[in-house]
């Protein structure tokens, strides 16, 4: 005996059912994400005037850029702030960590949440804050220097193009050193006490044990952070933007993504912006795969 029509519909729909269930995700993937990238990248072959205004030019964007001296400044500029940023960060956060992971001080669970507290504000909260504690003479950060060192309370930190990156470099660091607490905690807490006994045993150290167990212990997140702080770190926009209400004297704070933006919503040249886009994708590529080779060589060895 056939099935009947209501018995073939049912049997189709409980077949296609996984697929119903994940349309909307697929549809929302593609609305959102494989059409807007991959019309930059058609875009980046385009220069443009406006949403309307487009001529082909090929490569010439990427060509473009090798000779592009305010896109180079912007590349020295965010990797001046990326090395400056991680070589405190990281040491800062885990130094953090280890300080409130001890049993010893009190109130560890009041001083967690008041270091974490600072990330939750936002870029363009801290860069308001921050301009008021770098004004010359007023700001606390000013009169502190003053108070403590016979520099004076006259430091220009956002009219001096030296100490443009500087600035962005201590405002982003009380953003985010206690971000990267809470990450060094959790690695922390996660270690197993039996090697911190069985080194003991073996008569090592505080800091014998912070190499040989603490370290190894703790490396997956060490690499989280470390590659995480990077891309973070190239992604820099609103922090040095607002600070600064533009790219910094002379330049000083100009980043990628600041370039990017004035020259897709400022200039309106949305095709070389994309062209900035993605060179921007394959520099935190290429560093994103030798900080991954290299701490895996490193664990090999």
């Amino acid at each position: 005996m056939r099935p009947s029509l209501y018995e073939r519909v049912w049997a189709w729909l409980y077949r296609q059912a996984p697929y119903f269930f994940i349309l909307p995700f697929v549809l929302l993937f593609c609305v959102f994400m494989v059409y807007p990238l991959t019309s930059s990248i058609v875009m980046s072959f385009y220069k443009s005037a406006g949403p309307r205004n487009s001529l082909f030019v090929g490569w010439g964007n990427y060509a473009f850029l090798f000779h592009d001296d305010l896109f180079w400044k912007a590349v020295r500029n965010t990797l001046g702030y990326t090395v400056g940023f991680l070589l405190i960060q990281i040491p800062a956060s885990l130094g953090l960590a280890l300080l409130l992971n001890s049993k010893s001080v009190r109130y560890r669970d009041f001083f967690r949440y008041a270091f974490f507290s600072t990330h939750l504000v936002g870029n363009v909260f801290v860069a308001v804050l921050f301009m008021l504690l770098f004004a010359p003479r007023h700001g606390l950060i000013n009169r502190f220097i003053g108070a403590v060192t016979p520099w004076g309370s006259e430091i220009n930190w956002l009219g001096n193009p030296r100490l443009a990156m500087p600035a962005v470099i201590i405002a982003g660091l009380w953003l985010s050193i206690g971000y990267g607490m809470i990450y060094f905690l959790a690695a922390l807490q996660a270690v197993d006490k039996e090697f911190y006994e069985a080194a003991e045993m073996d008569g090592a150290g505080s800091v014998a044990k912070f190499w040989n167990v603490t370290l190894p212990g703790i490396r997956p997140v060490l690499i989280f952070m470390l590659l995480m702080g990077t891309i973070g770190a190239f992604q820099l926009f609103e922090l040095p933007y607002v600070l600064f209400q533009g790219p910094g004297p002379d330049n000083s704070a100009l980043t990628i993504v600041t370039y990017l933006f004035q020259q897709g919503f400022e200039t309106g040249d949305l095709g070389y912006a994309a062209a900035i886009g993605w060179a921007l994708v394959l520099m935190i590529l290429a560093v994103s795969v030798v900080q991954l080779r290299t701490t895996r060589a490193t664990q090999e060895n």
